[in-house]
């Protein structure tokens, strides 16, 4: 055995010690790093011209009721993109910054719920919106941010109650617009269908309302818009009270719908020569 001198440690001693100390150092610095509060992209897609495709964020907070559809509803909108555009998905409202949100061609509020956004998030997000962002709301994208004007101009009503899941028929006002483009006139389908606590008739673009009489108590006088879109400054907002159950994510004709509504947000407008998805 070699001998060494009193109180010197041996080569390979010395050695351990330092590879401890390297990982000790890098343990310490992983729980104390901030954590990501970005989603990665669940693929990454390219257009059909080959150049990069945008990138949407899907933003699934809820802080009252949650929709389980919510995880079929992502996956969906992810499928969906794929030579359209790239998909991140998050539950931070610290995701909302002004550096951030300028990667993205919209956001998309899928089914959030209650007060999701922080002061500084929210000034954010209104600047990215009126600098010429893309906004869509899906269903209880109206039961959100209750005590922000703002929002409540930019998703153009707020959520009252709604219906059971019945079906209804959806009537077609704007059969050129891309995200009513080649659907049935009308479109019976079943959703939980939403009374909205005003009628944005007349501020925004409606799109396709509900034959208000097959609602039961859940009507609003007659003029029942459950889609719509508008501009809000420079930016786009689109929304659709239709969504509720994860059936609606396997049906074509409802893809198709948010397909048409996502693009229009994100500044692609296909006319009414969108083909219906298969």
């Amino acid at each position: 055995m070699p001998s060494f001198p009193p109180n010197t440690a041996r080569p390979w001693v010395q050695a351990t010690m330092i590879v401890a100390m390297v990982i000790g150092v890098g343990i310490g610095f992983e729980r104390t790093r901030r954590p990501r509060v970005i989603v990665p992209p669940l693929h990454s897609s390219t257009n059909t011209s080959g150049t990069a495709a945008k990138t949407i964020l899907l933003f699934t907070r809820t802080m009252k009721y949650r929709h389980t559809s919510i995880p079929a509803a992502v996956l969906a909108i992810d499928k969906l993109g794929q030579g359209q555009w790239n998909t991140e998905h998050t539950e931070d409202p610290n995701a909302f910054t002004t550096e951030n949100l300028s990667r993205f061609g919209a956001v998309v509020f899928l089914n959030t719920t209650g007060n999701v956004l922080h002061g500084n998030a929210e000034t954010a997000f209104k600047n990215y919106i009126e600098s010429g962002g893309g906004f869509v709301g899906v269903h209880a994208a109206a039961d959100t941010e209750y005590d922000w004007p703002w929002y409540g101009q930019l998703v153009g009503a707020w959520f009252r109650d709604h219906t059971k899941v019945i079906e209804a028929d959806v009537r077609v006002e704007a059969p050129r617009d891309a995200s009513m483009a080649g659907l049935p006139n009308p479109w019976r389908r079943a959703d939980e269908w939403y009374r909205f606590q005003s009628n944005p008739r007349g501020q925004v673009e409606v799109l396709a309302s509900l034959h208000d009489t097959q609602l039961g108590e859940f009507t609003m006088n007659g003029d029942h818009p459950i889609t719509w879109k508008h501009t809000q400054g420079n930016g786009r907002s689109w929304y659709t009270g239709m969504g509720h159950g994860k059936e609606c994510y396997t049906e074509p004709s409802f893809l198709h719908h948010l397909r048409g509504g996502i693009l229009w947000s994100m500044g692609v407008d296909l006319g009414a020569s969108t083909p219906m998805s298969p």
